[in-house]
């Protein structure tokens, strides 16, 4: 039986996570983190998530929650990221990491502490939508310099980073099967007398609003054809499944940072 902790299990994907659980035979929920202050501590996290075997309450403790878990799901905020790898650390808990918006230091933290434990790192821990990645460098390797390349995404009215760390991710690969860096050609914002285009952008364009899950589509725009690749999320589910399957996956894993493609088999590159 696997034994897992949840990260973040009051919030959105926190309670999606809990949610999925339910179908998933073979794990056990043993730690449930809110934050201090949260109107849900010391409540049942099973009643909340309607478990067959409640008796977790939601706490504030994260060494307390990781104490039993062989893994833990972590889907809380860049400020929290150092006390969780404290926390996974020192009570030898593996870690799925599905929080977005972490900084370059932050990032260089994350890989530091993977020297030390197996963490499995996602911006998007959807299935669909690491292979939806694949594909996307696949097509980004074979159509080259000639097509003009866009990248939009929407999100709902309440998140807080923008362009979504999936489109990002999605940058990341086409400029890597491309032979380029991200940072060297992004264009996140048009405003005024832009002028052209130059020649190798990636451009991104973002939409918030209403209770969108999550919606990415690629442009690439040639001179005389366009293809699109696009991969809608319904429900937040499909993250939480896919986090579900990174747990069982790396527990018991040899420490490094590892990818969804790495869960997936897919081929080498970051799809978070």
């Amino acid at each position: 039986m696997l034994k897992l902790a949840v990260l973040g299990a009051a919030g959105r994907m926190g309670n999606a996570v809990l949610d999925c659980l339910q179908e998933s035979a073979g794990m056990r929920l043993v730690g449930a983190v809110t934050e201090p202050g949260d109107p849900l501590l010391g409540s049942d996290a099973g009643d909340a998530a309607r478990l067959a075997a409640p008796g977790v309450a939601f706490s504030a403790d994260p060494d307390g929650a990781l104490a039993e878990a062989d893994v833990a799901v972590d889907f809380t905020l860049p400020a929290a990221l150092e006390v969780n790898l404290a926390a996974a650390e020192a009570t030898g808990t593996a870690l799925v990491i599905g929080t977005t918006g972490l900084s370059d230091a932050q990032m260089q933290t994350l890989a530091q502490a993977a020297q030390r434990m197996p963490i499995v790192y996602a911006r998007n821990m959807s299935v669909g939508v690491n292979v939806f990645m694949d594909l996307v460098a696949r097509a980004a390797a074979a159509l080259g310099d000639s097509y003009d390349v866009e990248i939009a995404e929407a999100h709902h009215r309440f998140k807080v980073d923008a362009p979504s760390g999936t489109a990002l991710a999605l940058g990341d690969r086409i400029a890597e099967a491309t032979g380029r860096r991200l940072d060297d050609v992004a264009v996140k914002a048009r405003v005024g007398n832009t002028g052209p285009r130059n020649a190798g952008e990636i451009g991104f364009s973002v939409i918030r609003g209403g209770n969108i899950v999550g919606e990415h589509t690629v442009m690439f725009v040639g001179p005389e054809e366009q293809l699109q690749l696009t991969h809608e999320a319904a429900d937040r589910k499909t993250f939480a499944r896919g986090a579900l399957l990174a747990a069982r996956w790396v527990a018991g894993r040899s420490p490094g940072l590892y990818s969804m493609a790495d869960v997936l088999g897919l081929a080498a590159g970051d799809a978070s």
